[in-house]
């Protein structure tokens, strides 16, 4: 009887130990995956009005109003495996992009300000109205290898397609230098006006889309402050207020230029 009950014991420790592994195994992957999707954020595109992608998530509550607040059904909510943070909203512009509602639905069933009205909207007398074309919910990125515009090819399905024709995309006149005597239109993007809609991707006639969306602080550089365009002043204003950082490194940076040349001069002769 003895025996009997210490093989039973010895039994049930080993099926403890297994399903303890399992588990751990479980947890293991959803927690590696759970990492891997929140890598991943940086490239999802959310809907208009949407904070910088760290507070977008802080404030963000995974309620859905948005996603049903869309007539279009262009927003999602991220599920397991989506390779995107769960529960947060976002659009696929090839397969269904933002068509840029006026009165911007989406924004405006928003509890927790994770997208934000004042984003989207402008001041007109003592009244805010909506602005959709403030959006920036990304930048259109032209994949010049692979468009058919650059190849020859008359092609002006994104031009067209765009919301904001002749601003946000523009087509460049250029010569074709393979035939000699025929114009390149090629498609421009502005930044200043692009609001990563997507339209255009979607409307691209490529197998896959050589003009696609990507997140603003993906695709676009950053100057910072050491340089500004000295003729714009709307480029000034991003040097308002900051304060200038001279530092001292050596003695000699404390005199006058002319002073400690001609001292040095001095010495040689």
């Amino acid at each position: 009887m003895g025996k009997e009950k210490n093989n039973i014991d010895r039994k049930q420790f080993l099926a403890k130990i297994i399903k303890g592994s399992g588990l751990t195994a479980i947890a293991g992957i959803g927690w590696g995956s759970f990492v891997y999707e929140l890598k991943a954020s940086p490239f999802v595109l959310r809907p208009p009005g949407a904070l910088d992608e760290e507070e977008f998530q802080k404030r963000c509550i995974k309620c859905g109003l948005c996603v049903e607040a869309c007539p279009y059904d262009a927003l999602e909510l991220a599920v397991a495996g989506s390779n995107k943070p769960m529960g947060m909203p976002y659009f696929t512009p090839r397969k269904i992009p933002c068509y840029l509602c006026e009165d911007i639905p989406c924004v405006d069933v928003c509890p927790s300000g994770s997208l934000e009205k004042e984003l989207v909207s402008r001041e007109e007398g003592n009244n805010r109205v909506w602005d959709v074309n403030k959006s920036r919910m990304g930048i259109a990125v032209v994949d010049e290898e692979n468009c058919i515009a650059f190849w020859g090819i008359q092609c002006d399905a994104c031009y067209r397609a765009c919301p904001l024709l002749d601003k946000a995309i523009t087509q460049e006149f250029k010569r074709n230098d393979r035939t000699g005597k025929h114009a390149l239109l090629l498609p421009e993007i502005h930044n200043d006006y692009c609001t990563g809609c997507g339209l255009c991707e979607h409307a691209c006639v490529t197998e896959k889309a050589s003009v696609f969306i990507l997140p603003r602080k993906i695709a676009l550089g950053k100057v910072g402050t050491n340089y500004v365009k000295g003729w714009d002043e709307r480029d000034e204003e991003r040097l308002r207020g900051l304060k200038k950082d001279v530092e001292t490194k050596t003695e000699r940076s404390k005199e006058k230029p002319e002073d400690y040349l001609n001292r040095e001069l001095e010495w040689d002769e």
